[in-house]
């Protein structure tokens, strides 16, 4: 329990889960990880505070009236004018936090309220009465205006409260179980493809106890399966389920998880703790550092970049513990061709082009197939059956697809036997230090990361390859490749959901997403070492169900999970889900089949596919909300069958993507769109259609690109159609009159 002077506040042990595994995962530079820093210096603090209206109580007796007789309002003005103009009154505001911003506000409050009161505070009526007959100074009611403008503004109160709060100098003291045993930390350092990991797994397996701790689901259930078939039971742990290696249910000794569900409060013999690097990542570099400092491990393994030495012996020098650090080389060789691939017609079995949008990802696809090769395709946003699916026929030797298309989404969590790695493009999204996306030349960590999934050992090809598709960015590339990865300096943080509980009790009336603003602007960060996470997805969500009642714990966990808000039918259903809950209606699985269109239809075109991806994304949410909140999202494992069999329907449409995109362009799709598409074709007949060509609605590029990138969903697609034909409709009625008018005429 925590005694906060005013009244007893519960420290609760759940786990913070923010920001987690399916969150956008972008590598941006070193400079662009002090996100906050670079930008709390220019966000005037008192601007994020809102200010609590005052009302007079209109039930109160006009005592001072009686006292001393009723106020002249013009006089009153008078003295609160002379009051405002006081520069002594001014810099004794400042004093008390008053700056001109609040100030402003404050002066303009307090003056509404003595001039449009029924009745003032006795205290208040008299000393003005007074001023007015002579008897004092207008600066006699200070008092009384700093009163008011502490019942506007909150924090002026607690101010110091606000700070120590959201003093982060000293993450390491968060955790006093790790603090309090001596742990030994050990980097297995090295490039993709070198065994780093594979050394600290062989001692994960040899333990008495472990835990796993990778970035990604896919990783974590890797290394759940492998350790299984070796004879080691380890159960998994991820933000959408729990499974046990025990049949009884019971626990083991050995648990897989992603690296957000890491348990602080189990000891274990062995932690491994899987691409270390990402602690420098803007949205979920929280995870690794939480992990770091406070996993309770005898012996910490931290497998990554060599790049990021130099932090952990750092962060380990503000807990005392040393750091042993073995170096490794990679295990096959990796040669930089001399040319680029310049047409698709030199594709080579065993190839890999990577690609950084999804429009790439079609095009290039579509044009081998059209060269009569098959090609496997992977992106991030496949639901990982369907990844492990493309990669499986890819990596079958006895398969005649023996190319594949991709996006850096191989750069971790798959096993692919790539012979040769094409860059399709050295430019791609990244996040720029106001936490927006721009188009830059991919990092040398991106670069090494990726291409070093050519030449796997142990495979047929364990000589890598790597070029590029377009000649002129075959130097970059080169340049890219001959760099060390960059120095990692600094780790991030993330507000919990403890701390942010601590600032809605002194702050009630402030919105979380507000609530997120000012601790972000109000806290100390060791810059030497930390930074402060992008809360820009938090704050999203935030806003997005601030007019949904909620207890404010529940609200900071919706507000965490994991969704992709440029997908607006997950933004729907999210907030869908919030509603049920706060009307605590549990969410069924015959609610949800409704509010989905279950059951669903194998994709005929783009739309389709994309629309699908959405939906295995809110079974997700639903899966990930249900491990928090079991009561109302009781229908877990239906649920999990659910999604079982719609990652199989998208693998379908995986499959015959080019079939997809055709059938994009010519205007076919699934039943759900068909009727539409069957009114537009008789529109557009020859009875019906106006002089001149007419336009195919929904059938062109930005209309793939929109739904691609989540602006369009296929409903609105449908209801733009609708419009189209509407619209259309009148334009031949509107032509119809006119020529009945000039043949009257």
């Amino acid at each position: 329990m925590l005694q906060t002077g005013r009244r007893v506040l519960p420290l609760y042990t759940v786990s913070v889960f923010a920001l987690g595994s399916k969150i956008q995962k972008c590598v941006p530079r070193i400079a662009n990880c002090r996100f906050y820093r670079g930008r709390k210096d220019d966000i005037n603090a008192s601007s994020l505070f809102i200010p609590v209206p005052v009302k007079p109580n209109p039930d109160d007796a006009d005592i001072g009236a009686e006292l001393t007789g009723k106020l002249d309002k013009a006089e009153l003005l008078k003295v609160l004018n002379k009051f405002f103009q006081s520069k002594q009154i001014k810099s004794v505001s400042l004093e008390n936090g008053l700056d001109n911003h609040l100030l402003h506000q404050a002066c303009t409050s307090f003056r509404r309220y003595c001039l449009e009161a029924e009745s003032l505070p006795v205290d208040l009526h008299v000393v003005i009465s007074d001023i007015i007959h002579g008897a004092g100074h207008a600066d006699d009611i200070f008092p009384y205006f700093i009163r008011h403008a502490r019942q506007m503004f909150p924090h002026l109160e607690c101010m110091d409260d606000l700070k120590k709060i959201s003093d982060l100098r000293s993450p390491a003291n968060w955790y006093p179980g790790a603090r309090a045993r001596t742990r030994k930390v050990i980097f297995h350092a090295g490039p993709t493809n070198s065994g780093k990991t594979y050394h600290a797994l062989q001692r994960f397996l040899s333990a008495k106890s472990g835990v796993y701790c990778g970035p990604l689901k896919l990783l974590a259930t890797e290394v759940f399966n492998k350790a299984n078939a070796s004879g080691t039971p380890c159960d998994l742990v991820t933000g959408e389920e729990k499974r046990y290696a025990n049949p009884d249910g019971n626990p083991s000794n050995h648990v897989a998880c992603t690296v957000e569900m890491t348990s602080l409060n189990m000891p274990y013999e062995v932690a491994v703790i899987d691409e270390i690097q990402m602690m420098h990542d803007i949205g979920r570099g929280w995870a690794w550092t939480r992990a770091l400092l406070g996993v309770m491990a005898e012996e910490i393994h931290v497998c990554g970049e060599e790049g990021a030495v130099d932090l952990v012996h750092s962060l380990m020098s503000t807990t005392g513990e040393d750091v042993e650090v073995h170096k490794y080389k990679r295990l096959t060789e990796l040669i930089v061709e001399n040319s680029a691939l310049g047409s698709l017609d030199a594709v080579q079995p065993g190839d890999c082009i990577v690609c950084f949008s999804k429009n790439d990802i079609y095009t290039v696809s579509r044009g081998i197939e059209a060269r009569g090769k098959e090609v496997a395709v992977i992106y991030g946003g496949l639901p990982p059956g369907t990844k492990l699916a493309q990669a499986q026929k890819f990596n079958d030797v006895m398969n005649s697809c023996n190319i594949l298309v991709a996006t850096d989404a191989i750069g971790m969590g798959l096993n692919l036997s790539i012979r040769r790695v094409i860059f399709y493009s050295l430019i791609k999204p990244v996040v720029n230090e106001k936490g927006e996306k721009e188009m830059d030349v991919i990092s040398v960590s991106q670069a090494l990361q990726i291409a070093g999934r050519a030449g796997r050992f142990g495979t047929q090809y364990e000589t890598g390859y790597v070029t590029t598709f377009k000649p002129e960015d075959l130097y970059t590339l080169k340049n890219l490749l001959a760099q060390t990865p960059e120095p990692i300096s600094v780790a991030g943080l993330h507000p919990t959901a403890e701390q942010i509980e601590l600032y809605a009790y002194h702050l009630p009336n402030s919105s979380l997403s507000n609530l997120m603003d000012i601790f972000v602007t109000l806290s100390t960060v060791d810059d030497s070492l930390y930074f402060m996470c992008n809360v820009e997805d938090f704050k999203f969500l935030a806003e997005m169900i601030q007019h949904v009642p909620l207890p404010l714990r529940a609200r900071y966990v919706f507000c965490c999970a994991p969704i992709n808000k440029k997908m607006p039918f997950v933004c729907t259903m999210f907030l869908k889900f919030v509603r049920q809950y706060s009307k605590n209606d549990a969410l069924t699985f015959d609610w949800l089949k409704r509010n989905i269109g279950w059951p669903l239809d194998i994709p005929q075109t783009i739309i389709d596919l994309v629309h699908l991806e959405a939906v295995f994304d809110v079974l997700d949410l639903y899966l990930w909300l249900s491990y928090r909140f079991m009561d109302l999202f009781p229908d877990a494992d239906l649920v999990r069958e659910m999604q079982q069999e719609l990652d199989s329907i998208i693998q379908q449409g995986v499959f015959q993507l080019t079939r997809l995109l055709k059938n994009s362009e010519t205007g076919h799709s699934s039943s759900s769109v068909a009727d539409t598409d069957d009114a537009l074709t008789d529109i557009d007949s020859k009875a019906s259609r106006p002089r001149g060509p007419s336009p195919s609605f929904g059938h062109g590029k930005l209309t793939e690109r929109l739904i691609a990138e989540g602006l369009l969903t296929p409903g609105m697609l449908n209801e733009l159609r609708r419009e189209w034909k509407q619209g259309k409709n009148m334009a031949a009625d509107e032509k119809g009159k006119s020529r009945k008018g000039r043949k009257r005429k």
